[in-house]
């Protein structure tokens, strides 16, 4: 009921140990999140201390849930934000595949432009346009092996130096489908510039 007081009448505060002062937060420290409108964390406790009336609700909760984890999944993907990204994404292994495409000119991202003028050029009446699509479409095919072979060897060599320890499996596949993509529609989006050292 009475606290000890000291001789000056303050409160005997007790010392804390190294260990326990690094559990308390520190005030000053962001937390890495913006705070909440007061109606939106309002509707998100009432939302979840009650519980569904029937499936119908239930369902349309389900949706609403998985519709705001896809949100933040795309806003994740788009500035590069590992906390909120798919599974498949998330990883130092997964954000050096990326980096080590990024930073250079692939073959395999021009294929669906060339694929177009290739189509484009077989559809024309001439025999011999139509012979040349056709030797374009075996030069391309042919490039974008050379370059992914050359991509492979490169990679794999990287991340062996790299990550020793870290599983690698299915990082040179993920590499090799991101570099079908044209580079403004890559997601997650470029984090380094071509050219640059990833």
């Amino acid at each position: 009921m009475f606290r000890s007081r000291s001789k000056a009448g303050q409160a005997v505060v007790p010392e804390l140990s190294d260990a326990e002062s690094a559990t308390i937060p520190d005030p000053e420290a962001p937390k890495g999140r913006p705070t909440p409108k007061r109606s939106e964390a309002q509707t998100q406790r009432r939302s979840l201390t009650k519980p569904p009336a029937n499936r119908k609700e239930a369902a349309r909760r389900k949706r609403e849930a998985r519709r705001v984890d896809m949100a933040r999944q795309r806003e994740a993907l788009a500035n590069g934000d590992e906390r909120a990204m798919p599974a498949r994404d998330r990883g130092p292994v997964r954000r050096f595949a990326r980096d080590f495409v990024d930073s250079r000119w692939c073959v395999a991202e021009f294929f669906l432009p060339m694929a177009v003028v290739i189509l484009v050029l077989s559809m024309l009446p001439s025999l011999q346009l139509k012979n040349i699509s056709l030797l374009l479409w075996l030069a391309v095919i042919l490039m974008i092996i050379v370059d992914s072979v050359g991509i492979t060897i490169r990679l794999k060599k990287q991340l062996r130096e790299r990550y020793p320890d870290e599983p690698k499996r299915g990082a040179v596949a993920y590499a090799l489908m991101r570099t079908l993509q044209l580079r403004r529609m890559r997601l997650p989006k470029p984090q380094v510039a071509r050219g640059a050292r990833p």
